[in-house]
């Protein structure tokens, strides 16, 4: 694994060690890997929409419905 050395603002590193003093996590690392895992698996889903979206823009027009959209999304947004 990568070790790395990293600053926190004052804010950012009191939150960090309240979730640890709570037992959220063991550790300040093992609750930043969690949060990188979380916005890598969004990312994955602003890739999708975004691919939707620009396919749609070069198409001109889809056969889906606003409706059928939102449900799409929401149904990748929420796994």
């Amino acid at each position: 694994m990568a070790r790395q050395s990293i600053s926190f603002t004052e804010p950012n590193d009191e939150w960090l060690k309240s979730q640890v003093d709570n037992q959220e996590y063991s550790s300040k690392s093992e609750l930043v890997n969690d949060l990188v895992r979380q916005a890598r698996k969004q990312q994955v889903k602003i890739d999708w929409i975004r691919t939707k979206l620009e396919k749609a823009e070069k198409s001109g027009f889809t056969n889906d419905g606003k409706d059928d959209i939102l449900k799409q999304s929401k149904a990748l947004l929420n796994g």
